[in-house]
């Protein structure tokens, strides 16, 4: 009877599944991200965890330990290395599984598994990106944006002739523009004066 026996043997003989999660343990300390089934990403997160946990705290004899489970210099050096700097602070729940679409030849279910730290999208200490709506006509330039760059290229044929000559004439035009309205209150007074007769 295999009561109480919960573990998933994943279709193979115990040395077979100790060096497939080993492999596939390296792999994911070296790339930080792999691709596999959903039911292989589980155990292998059963698998890695105890040891990146060991990895915190670097002696020889956790060392020694990760090395019996990993059988990889290169893998051990990666992992005391830059991971456990960048998980010390981390107290548990290293790895992720994101699903994916299942496979097309045996429609089994399909993840990524990966290193949480790792993964800039779902980090958050980097500075958010300004969300940006898209409008009608695919410009992405504002209504401000495109009024003042309506107006700078009418500005610009002004910048070009002499800058003093235009000044000085400016205020002549407006000084005939007064005498028109002196002349308007001139006429408000000649027809209060018809008025005033008038009575």
């Amino acid at each position: 009877m295999r009561h109480g026996k919960k573990f998933n043997h994943l279709g193979r003989k115990a040395p077979h599944r100790k060096a497939m999660l080993a492999n596939m343990a390296c792999s994911l300390i070296e790339h930080k991200r792999i691709k596999t089934t959903v039911a292989k990403a589980k155990a292998l997160r059963v698998y890695i965890e105890p040891l990146l946990t060991k990895s915190k705290n670097d002696t020889t004899h956790s060392r020694r330990t990760v090395f019996s489970y990993l059988k990889q210099k290169e893998a051990i050096t990666e992992l005391f290395g830059d991971i456990a700097s960048k998980i010390s602070s981390r107290p548990g729940g290293y790895t992720r599984i994101l699903k994916l679409s299942n496979r097309l030849g045996d429609n089994a279910e399909m993840c990524f598994i990966e290193l949480v730290d790792y993964n800039e999208e779902y980090t958050t200490d980097k500075p958010q990106r300004k969300k940006t709506r898209r409008r009608g006509g695919g410009s992405k330039v504002s209504k401000d944006q495109t009024e003042k760059l309506v107006e700078e290229p009418a500005e610009e044929p002004k910048a070009e002739e002499p800058a003093e000559e235009p000044k000085a004439e400016e205020p002549k035009a407006e000084e005939p523009a007064e005498e028109p309205k002196a002349e308007e209150k001139d006429n408000t007074e000649d027809n209060s004066d018809q008025q005033n007769k008038d009575e």
